[in-house]
């Protein structure tokens, strides 16, 4: 089955949108190296600390650190949109994610001068500890709070409502769905 990621909300939502729901079954769309790499393809503009070989190099046997991210603020965000406490066991992850691979500020003297960024670590550690950065600023950010579930039936994707009347992920994508469900529902019974 091949399905394009849903991206285009913050970076940590997109991570927690790569398991859609596909005629009712959970998809995982970062489940092996492949994936990942089209998924870090689409969003590539926003990941500054990642080169394309650093993408190119994470493979299968790569991916538990990102999948643990993602798992860590899923249950953070699940639980907050349900206005329950944040366990602090996913804090604890993101944190640890966090830890594994810290950035580093260094002046680089030139002309002019700049101060860059700098992670040690393998690339899917890296890229790890920086999803989990995005995350954190998510959670801890007033959009944090502006976090909600899209309205049609079979979708399980995440969106901020910055927009008070926003009700679907994507106005294309179930948006339309709906509106025509409800057009054939109400022409089925006239």
């Amino acid at each position: 089955m091949d399905v394009t990621p849903f991206v285009g909300e913050p970076l940590a939502l997109d991570l927690v949108n790569t398991r859609p729901q596909i005629s009712a079954e959970a998809v995982d769309l970062i489940a092996d190296g492949k994936g990942l790499r089209v998924w870090l393809e689409l969003e590539k503009d926003r990941l500054p600390e990642l080169s394309s070989t650093d993408m190119a190099s994470i493979s299968a046997a790569d991916l538990a650190p990102i999948h643990s991210v993602r798992e860590n603020l899923a249950t953070a965000l699940d639980h907050q949109m349900r206005g329950l406490g944040v366990p602090a066991a996913a804090v604890e992850g993101l944190n640890a994610a966090m830890r594994d691979a810290p950035a580093v500020h260094r002046l680089e003297w030139g002309d002019p001068p700049a101060l860059t960024r700098q992670r040690a670590g393998s690339a899917a550690l890296r890229l790890a500890a920086f999803l989990a950065e995005d995350a954190a600023a998510l959670l801890a950010g007033s959009g944090g709070r502006l976090i909600r579930k899209c309205e049609a039936e079979d979708c399980v994707m995440l969106f901020v409502g910055n927009n008070a009347r926003r009700r679907w992920c994507s106005a294309a994508r179930c948006g339309n769905r709906v509106r025509v469900s409800r057009y054939y529902q109400r022409s089925k019974s006239s």
